[in-house]
């Protein structure tokens, strides 16, 4: 049995000697890779914060202090150590646990967080909350009462939130902690001046100096012996004091560090020291992302979130050959060839991701195009408007970042962009279900968001060329905003074999053979069910008609825009009383299925029977992408039922 095994909770750590503190460390980075390496995950990310969580679980009580992360893809230490070791054979399955913190799991999770930037401010408002119930920690008045931590890292400090929470937390009059884990890393490397300062705070050797000069002082001051076991402390609490400059105070918090996040006896002295303390603090520790698996060290960014993998060798050593499992062609390489493709052929187009350039395929135009492609860190709101005023001076900006980031700029998407006329180009991966990330990372709002903005052209993309056409189109398009949104998977190559035509605004493109048309005198027939698919489905809508050919006859359309949606097409569809299924892997509110509704309800024509299929009205938890298309009614199964269904309804009503 490892040491890990014996630690059902924290109180079972809390009773270790800090001697083997060090062997509870490597179980936990043993434990993770092993996981990882079978299921995929966050692994150089949890790798770097093992003992830093676990000192804190050493020195507070979070069963009753409070503990928030920030983006959240760091808490598999703080899991393992909340007594979820059981669960993580099934990590990122709805049986097993969770990539992110979450409240469902266990009481030791206050919030289900994957989105950069928060954990200050919602941990500013439980400390307001426990201070006005009269529970808050004071060292005078309730030295029982609760304290409050928060750790922010991988670059999510400069995101404009983190901002706005730390010029809040100066103002608060009791402890709170701020622990900012600097690895030198965001999901890649960090972007912006705020990340080389710290660069230069990291590098500094003011600090070092120092103390090496004050130990050997006090070897040959009397009593400077006893003098020195005490140095540490002092030091690490005036560090700020003597490195570049004391950044955070100007937001009013005290700043100590940087210390070392990997040594235990710096760690546990200054986090009781920063537990008791009566005023905001943020400490600053360094750590190294990756850390202990020398694969993970040396590419950080590659291993941040990896598929399944295999490792020959001792994962410390040197040496070792890991071999990332083949996944097949995915929907970012595509973009990310395809983007590339389009700055060689236009000297006009630009690029540009939030803190997301291997994840979204933005790597290959910063390669290539250094001068026209930006990483702006984890700064959406900010990406969006620089892309704007791009498009302010005769450019044309593609955006490229995960849909369900995008939320995070819709104000900029609205004032900046669509009020102004300016044509931001979005590329939205991950839209739809992601799989094992979870609730916290679906794309599930950006067609009800961007709908709402006038002269908005909205598509997705069901296969690698109908991307590479709808770049083209957005390419081309200056009367507003555009977007494509695409899933996180492979590519399809149903229909490699066929051309794929040119995108036009606002039309359809007819995937079933002989329902082209619906000119009689061509003898066109009328399907007894349309499918009008929005994105990957129409891929899957496919496959379920051709497996109900024999009995009925099922037309499907990949319907391409969400706004405009083909309204020729759906007001075609209710003259002849055809039944309508909408597919889409987006919320049944707002989303396009509800598009096709108000076109049809615009038409002169009495309105068709239509069966919205989409994303439901709930949340849907991690899990394989196929299992929650499934949840959804979205796989092929699923819509082979539908489309009976709605062929049986339509036949009733007659």
């Amino acid at each position: 049995m490892t040491l890990l095994e014996t630690i059902k909770s924290p109180h079972d750590l809390r009773k270790l000697p800090e001697s083997r503190l060090p062997e509870l460390a490597a179980d936990i980075r043993a434990a993770i890779c092993a996981q990882v390496a079978k299921s995929g995950g966050h692994l150089a990310p949890n790798l770097g914060v093992v003992e830093l969580t676990i000192a804190l679980h050493c020195v507070f009580d979070f069963s009753f202090d409070r503990l928030l992360f920030d983006v959240g893809h760091q808490c598999y230490p703080h899991k393992l150590l909340t007594g979820r070791l059981p669960m993580l054979p099934g990590l990122r399955t709805r049986e097993g646990m969770a990539g992110f913190p979450e409240p469902r799991e266990s009481p030791y999770d206050l919030f289900s967080v994957g989105h950069a930037g928060t954990g200050i401010s919602t941990a500013v408002g439980m400390a307001r909350g426990d201070t006005l119930a009269k529970e808050g920690f004071d060292p005078k008045t309730n030295p029982a009462g609760r304290r409050v931590v928060t750790i922010i890292g991988d670059a999510s400090i400069a995101n404009g939130v983190a901002m706005e929470g730390l010029n809040n937390a100066g103002t608060l009059k009791r402890q709170f902690l701020v622990i900012l884990n600097d690895n030198g890393m965001s999901i890649s490397k960090p972007q912006g001046a705020l990340a080389h300062y710290f660069d230069r705070v990291r590098l500094s050797q003011a600090y070092a100096d120092l103390k090496k000069s004050a130990k050997e002082a006090l070897t040959h001051m009397p009593g400077g012996r006893r003098i020195k076991g005490a140095l540490h402390r002092a030091t690490e609490a005036t560090k700020a004091a003597v490195s570049d400059s004391n950044w955070f105070e100007h937001f009013g918090l005290v700043q100590v560090g940087p210390i070392d996040g990997h040594n235990f006896q710096s760690l546990l002295e200054v986090l009781r020291e920063a537990r008791d303390t009566d005023r905001p603090l943020v400490l600053h520790v360094k750590t190294i992302k990756g850390k202990g698996v020398t694969f993970a060290e040396n590419d950080s960014s590659r291993f941040h979130s990896p598929s399944p993998f295999t490792v020959d060798g001792d994962l410390a050593e040197e040496g070792c050959r890991v071999e990332l499992k083949s996944e097949g062609r995915s929907f970012t390489t595509a973009f990310g060839e395809a983007i590339v493709s389009l700055m060689e052929r236009d000297p006009k187009v630009v690029a540009c991701t939030a803190a997301m350039p291997d994840g979204t395929g933005v790597s290959k135009a910063l390669a290539k195009f250094p001068e026209r492609s930006w990483d702006v860190g984890i700064c959406e709101s900010h990406a969006l408007d620089m892309m704007a005023g791009l498009a302010k001076t005769g450019f044309k900006p593609f955006l490229a970042v995960y849909s369900t980031f995008m939320q995070r700029a819709f104000d900029q998407a609205f004032q900046e962009s669509a009020l102004q006329g300016l044509p931001v180009r979005l590329c939205l991966d991950r839209a739809g279900l992601v799989g094992g990330d979870g609730a916290v990372h679906h794309g599930f709002c950006d067609i009800a968001l961007l709908r709402t903005l006038p002269k908005a052209a909205i598509m997705a993309a069901m296969d690698e060329p109908s991307l590479v056409a709808a770049l083209e189109f957005m390419r081309q398009y200056e009367a507003g905003l555009s977007s494509v949104r695409y899933p996180r998977d492979n590519v399809s190559d149903r229909f490699a074999g066929s051309p794929c035509p040119p995108f036009q605004l606002g039309k359809a493109r007819c995937l079933t053979p002989g329902f082209e048309s619906f000119d009689a005198d061509l003898g066109s027939p009328t399907p007894d069910v349309a499918v009008l698919a929005f994105g990957t489905c129409a891929i899957t809508a496919c496959e379920a008609a051709a497996e109900l050919a024999a009995e009925l006859r099922v037309a499907v359309w990949d319907a391409r825009f969400a706004k405009p949606v083909d309204a020729e097409l759906v007001q075609e569809l209710a003259a002849r009383k055809v039944p309508i299924v909408t597919v889409e892997d987006h919320g049944v509110v707002g989303g396009f299925g509800s598009a096709v509704l108000d076109a049809a309800a615009a038409g002169p024509h009495p309105c068709p029977s239509i069966t919205r299929l989409g994303l439901p009205d709930a949340w849907i938890y991690q899990d394989s992408r196929g299992r929650q298309l499934a949840e959804a009614g979205l796989d092929r199964a699923s819509l082979v039922k539908a489309f009976r269904a709605a062929a049986a309804a339509s036949d009733a009503r007659v």
